[in-house]
Order: structure tokens, then C-alpha cells, then sequence
């Protein structure tokens, strides 16, 4: 018989599943983490939890909160848990089950997020962090510039006292602590943005100077924001995860978490107000994180965008099932190790086709689950941060782009919604709504989606570029997906 999570009931769980070795009640909050998403708790939170079993640092325990529908579901659902989390490590043939208890509270999730600015009142905050999505950081996709004139930041600009969104809370917490004379907070991204600290910061100080030059000054000069590479693949949790923990393992969890066994972090050693030793639990400090954060963004993340285009409109749901596809995997160890690889800088102490080989060796892992309409989801947002500048790059050496454009056109058929065999396919993206449009306007003319400037920038202007999304374009909607990727696979796609 399954038994609910809770504090209560950690001595009675099968002796299979690890529990925290610390007292829940000697913790002390530290840290608030905005955006507690499956990845934050596979991630930042287990790292905490190996500190705290350590004995170390119990002042540095996890308070949740967000400013989202989804951040207010998680809320719910782990409140009568008493924030405890199940996490699952799927090494193949040997899936281990632990309870993580770093995380202590999580603040009431309001319309107009005041709880938050309250909490970060308190100067026992000395770290906030963020997994708000590459889409969270009102930036111009084609520039990576922040965009002031975003919805939520022009909104947020003018209720101050009232943000509703991260960046509006951010600055609001801080013009706080500044009035009091309490030192700022660290402000920490967990997120996949190239250079993620640099784009918080232009954010956070960017909505300041609509509000206060005074006080973008501040956040320019006394706030730190280091940059970080996070690594973890951590797929959505369905009733599929619940039925398994329940079943092999005896415990009902109401959003248990199921992730690799492969976890990385890299941070930059930034903290003026302190931090937890991180470094005995396994993160890298460095300054060369820029070059760990592109190498992961290049080969990992654009990866992942090689391979859910053609699955996905090969109608195959699972990111394992898509690696045992000949063509689908073809695809992508010719397009990494021809077109992104040669343009990722060296990374000290790393061999980058090791690199590659273990990241292929992850996405195939058959116990993850892991699947193809989440690694689709966002490419708006995501192909201009993990495709496009492999793309720029390529151009601007003078080299061929017939891998890279051909993923850009996988991508613009499966803005369409529908597999080759005519089946719908949702899309799940923030701009849909004119994605889909585009998309269908290309299949006469292609550079109908390529004139979606705020994502391919001055892309459509190159022009062997656009000759070859316009040929892997053609061949698509002529001859299906498979022929196309066995042309290309061939080297007769000209």
C-alpha cells in the first residue's frame, strides 16, 4: 500500500528511499527560488539537499515562490507534502528513489506577486534564483537585447508597489532593501540563455531605469549576477511517473520528479553576500563558465532541437524511440559533428566528440521517457538561442549550412500542426498564433517564414542560407520527412 509524502511518514517509507539525514526543523531559509519547476527540483534542490546531508550550510534552505498559474499548481500540490519532493534517478535497469527536504516553504502566489517582495524583505535572502524559461526575459529574440517595451515590463514599470511580474518583483524587493540600508540579494539564473547573468542583469537594471535611473544605477553596481550552466534532463511529470513511484516504490506523490542520473552545475564565484559550499557537492566554480554555457547550448540543447523536428512529424512521441531511428539519429551526428561542433571554442579539460558521444548516450537512455512535444515546445524562443548562432557563425567562415537550414525548415513544417501522416500536432508555443501562419504561407513561398525578423533577424538575407532552407523547405512537402533526411544523409540534398 502506497503512502502519502509528508514529514509524518518519512521513517515508514521502504527502505529502498533515501530521506534527508538533517533535521527538517534545524533549517533556515537562505535562498528563494523563483520558478519551482520539475528542473529546479531535480537540479538546485538536490544539490542543497546532498549540503544538508553533509551537515553544512543549514542556512541556506529553499523558499519557493513564483508569479505564474503553473507556479501557484506546484504550490498546491506540495504544500500538504510539506514541500518534500520524490525524485527518481532512471540509471537504466537501476532507477533510485530519494526525498529531498531543502526546500521549506513556498510564498502565496498572488496576482500582483506582493508576498514575494515581502518575503525578499528579509535579509536572511541573500541568494534569489530564477527558472523563469529562455522565454522569461523580455529580450529580443533576434538581438538578445532586453526589449523595454514588453507588455509585462511597461506594466511593471507602473505599479512599482505592485509588480506582477519576475523582474517587476525583483526591482521592487531591491528598491526596498535599498531604502532600509539592506544589503541586495544575489540574483542567480538557472536558466539556458547564453550569458544568462549579463541577461538577468540588463532586465533587472533595464526595468529600473523606466522606474528610477537612481536605482539601475544601484542594481549595476551592488547587485551581482553570476553567470551559470545548469544540466539536467528532466522530463514533465504525467500520471505515468506517479503510477511507477506508487508502484515501485510505495510512496503517492502529488508531483514527484523523474530525471537522469547525469547532473551538472557551473557556476561563477559572484556572491558578495555570502553562498552555500556548493563546491563539496560536486558545482564548478569558474570564471570560464561562458565557454561550459556554450558548449551546452551548441551540442546539447541544439541537439535536442535536431532531433524534435523530424520526430515529431514522424509521429514518434519518445526521445529514446527517436535515437533508435536510424534517420533521425543520422540526422543529428552529421549536423553536430559537421556544422556545430567545429564552431564550439575548446572548454578546459573537456574533449569536445566526448562531449557529443555523452550527450547522445543520455538522450537515449529508454528510462527517462523523455519526450518529443517537450523538446518541440518554444522554438520561437529557443531556436535563435541554440540553432541560429551556429548558423551566423557557419555564414560569416565562409561554410556551408545545409544541416543547420534543414533543421530550420524541420522546424517551419512543424509549425504547420500536422505530422506527415496528416496528424495534428499541438503547438506549443507562445507565438502560435502567427507561427502557424507563416508556416503555412511558406509552403508556396518560404521566405514567408523566414521574414519573421524578431526571429531569424537578417538571416533571410543571407543568401546561401535562404537557398537551402528553400531547397530542405521543397523537399519536405514534396517527398515526407524520411526521403528528405536520406537525401540529406546521402550528400545529394543540393
Amino acid at each position: 500500500m502506497a503512502q502519502p509524502l509528508s514529514l509524518a511518514r518519512l521513517a515508514s517509507l521502504p527502505e529502498a528511499v533515501a530521506r534527508p539525514r538533517y533535521a527538517r526543523e534545524a533549517l533556515r531559509a537562505g535562498l528563494l527560488h523563483i520558478g519551482v519547476g520539475n528542473f529546479h527540483r531535480a537540479h538546485q534542490a538536490v544539490y542543497l539537499d546532498d549540503l544538508f546531508n553533509n551537515g553544512r550550510d543549514l542556512d541556506w534552505a529553499i523558499i519557493g515562490a513564483g508569479v505564474r498559474a503553473g507556479d501557484a499548481a506546484m504550490r498546491h500540490a506540495l504544500e500538504p507534502q510539506d514541500w518534500l519532493t520524490t525524485v527518481v534517478e532512471l540509471e537504466p535497469g537501476a532507477n533510485r528513489a530519494r526525498v529531498t527536504g531543502s526546500m521549506i516553504g513556498f510564498v502565496p502566489v498572488g496576482e500582483d506577486s506582493r508576498a514575494i517582495v515581502d518575503a525578499l524583505d528579509h535579509p536572511s535572502i541573500r541568494i534569489v534564483s530564477l527558472t523563469v524559461t529562455e522565454g522569461g526575459y523580455c529580450i529580443d529574440p533576434a538581438t538578445g537585447a532586453f526589449n523595454p517595451e514588453h507588455p509585462e515590463i511597461r506594466y511593471d514599470a507602473s505599479h512599482v508597489d505592485a509588480p506582477k511580474g519576475v523582474f517587476g518583483v525583483l526591482v521592487a524587493a531591491l528598491k526596498r532593501r535599498r531604502e532600509r540600508n539592506i544589503a541586495p540579494f544575489t540574483i542567480m539564473s538557472c536558466d539556458n540563455i547564453p550569458h544568462n547573468g549579463r541577461v538577468t542583469m540588463d532586465a533587472v537594471a533595464g526595468l529600473a531605469d523606466l522606474i528610477d535611473p537612481s536605482l539601475a544605477t544601484f542594481v549595476r553596481e551592488e547587485v551581482a549576477f553570476p553567470n551559470s550552466m545548469v544540466d539536467r534532463i528532466t522530463p514533465a511529470t504525467t500520471d505515468r511517473e506517479r503510477a511507477i513511484l506508487e508502484e515501485r516504490f510505495g510512496i503517492e506523490d502529488n508531483w514527484p520528479v523523474f530525471c537522469e542520473p547525469f547532473r551538472q552545475w557551473v557556476l561563477e564565484d559572484h556572491f558578495p553576500t555570502g553562498r552555500p559550499v556548493l563546491e563539496e557537492v560536486g558545482v564548478t566554480f569558474t570564471p570560464h563558465v561562458a565557454a561550459f554555457e556554450l558548449m551546452k547550448l551548441r551540442i546539447l540543447n541544439g541537439g535536442h532541437a535536431a532531433i524534435a523536428y523530424p520526430a515529431g512529424l514522424l509521429g514518434i512521441h519518445f526521445v529514446h524511440d527517436a535515437m533508435a531511428d536510424p534517420l533521425v539519429r543520422g540526422f543529428l551526428d552529421k549536423l553536430e559533428t559537421e556544422e556545430i561542433i567545429p564552431h564550439v571554442p575548446s572548454v578546459p579539460g573537456v574533449d569536445l566528440a566526448e562531449y557529443y558521444q555523452l550527450i547522445a548516450s543520455r538522450f537515449a537512455n529508454p528510462d527517462v521517457g523523455d519526450t518529443i512535444p517537450r523538446l518541440a515546445q518554444d522554438g520561437s524562443n529557443r531556436q535563435p538561442k541554440f540553432i541560429l548562432p551556429s548558423t551566423h557563425e557557419r555564414l560569416k567562415a565562409g561554410a556551408d549550412v545545409t544541416g543547420l537550414a534543414l533543421e530550420s525548415a524541420l522546424w517551419c513544417r512543424y509549425c504547420v500542426g500536422t505530422t506527415d501522416a496528416g496528424e495534428p500536432i499541438a503547438l506549443n508555443d507562445p507565438n502560435a498564433a502567427r507561427l502557424t501562419p507563416a508556416a503555412l504561407a511558406a509552403k508556396d513561398d518560404p521566405g514567408a517564414f523566414l521574414a519573421l525578423r524578431d526571429i531569424f533577424g537578417d538571416l533571410a538575407e543571407a543568401p546561401q542560407f535562404r537557398s537551402r532552407f528553400e531547397t530542405a523547405l521543397n523537399s519536405l512537402w514534396r517527398d515526407g520527412t524520411r526521403v528528405t533526411l536520406q537525401r540529406y544523409l546521402g550528400g545529394n540534398f543540393a
